[in-house]
C-alpha cells in the first residue's frame, strides 16, 4: 500500500472535527509515512518510542516483547484489554539465538560429588542409546517447567541465562552434551540445533489514546 504524506492528512483533519473514528486513526498510522508526527502534529497524544529486546521466542516476558517478535512492521495493533494504546512496529532487528536442553539436578538434594555420579551415568546412558534425553529429563530435572517438555528450553539469546551457561553453550557446538555448574546446580545441557538469526528487537510506537 502507498504510504501517504503527512500534509495530506493535515489538511484533511484540519477541515473536520476532532470525532475521528479509531478506525480512522488506525487506518492512517498504517498508511503514513510520518506516523510520528501524525500522533504529535494531528492527533496530539501523548505517546513514547520503545525499543523492545526478544530474549526466547518460545515464551515471552509480556506483550511487548511478544508484538515485538509477533507482529509485522508497519502494523497497528490494539487497542487493548483495559490499556487505551495502540501500537505500531516501526522497525525489527535481528539476534543470534541459541537452541537449549538441559537436565538440571538439584544440589541441595544430593551433594557434589553424588551429582557428577549422577549426571556421568544420565550422559553415558544417553551417549549409549539406552536412555532419550527426553526421557532423563523427565526422570531426573528438577526445572519442572522443562522437565515435561523433554528439558527443552527453548530459543535465547545470549546473556539471557546463568553466566556459567552463556560461556559454555558459546563454546560448544550442535550435537554436543556437557555439563556445566551454576548457582541453581549441575546441568546436563544438549545443543540440538546450530544457532540462528530471529527478529531480537523491535522498535515500537505506543500511542496513549
Amino acid at each position: 500500500m502507498k504510504k501517504l504524506p503527512l500534509v495530506f492528512f493535515l489538511i484533511i483533519f484540519s477541515t473536520t472535527t476532532h470525532s475521528q473514528s479509531l478506525a480512522q486513526v488506525k487506518y492512517i498510522l498504517d498508511t503514513t509515512n510520518n506516523p510520528v508526527g501524525f500522533v504529535k502534529y494531528v492527533l496530539k497524544k501523548k505517546y513514547f518510542i520503545d525499543t523492545v529486546a526478544v530474549v526466547c521466542t518460545s515464551s515471552f516476558l509480556g506483550r511487548l516483547d511478544s508484538l515485538a517478535y509477533h507482529g509485522k512492521v508497519g502494523k497497528v495493533y490494539g487497542p487493548f484489554k483495559k490499556e487505551n494504546i495502540l501500537i505500531k512496529i516501526l522497525m525489527k532487528a535481528p539476534n543470534t539465538f541459541y537452541h537449549v536442553k538441559h537436565i538440571l539436578i538439584d544440589t541441595s538434594l544430593y551433594s557434589r560429588a553424588f551429582a557428577e555420579k549422577l549426571a556421568d551415568s544420565i550422559i553415558d546412558r544417553i551417549r549409549t542409546g539406552a536412555a532419550s534425553f527426553a526421557e532423563q529429563a523427565g526422570n531426573y530435572s528438577e526445572d519442572n517447567i522443562t522437565a515435561s517438555k523433554g528439558g527443552d528450553l527453548g530459543w535465547f539469546v545470549r546473556g539471557a541465562m546463568l553466566p556459567q551457561l552463556d560461556e559454555a553453550i558459546a563454546a560448544h557446538k550442535k550435537g554436543d552434551l556437557f555439563k556445566v555448574w551454576t548457582e541453581a546446580g549441575l546441568h546436563i545441557v544438549n545443543i540440538p540445533d546450530d544457532p540462528k538469526k530471529d527478529t531480537g528487537y523491535a522498535l515500537l510506537l505506543r500511542v496513549i489514546l
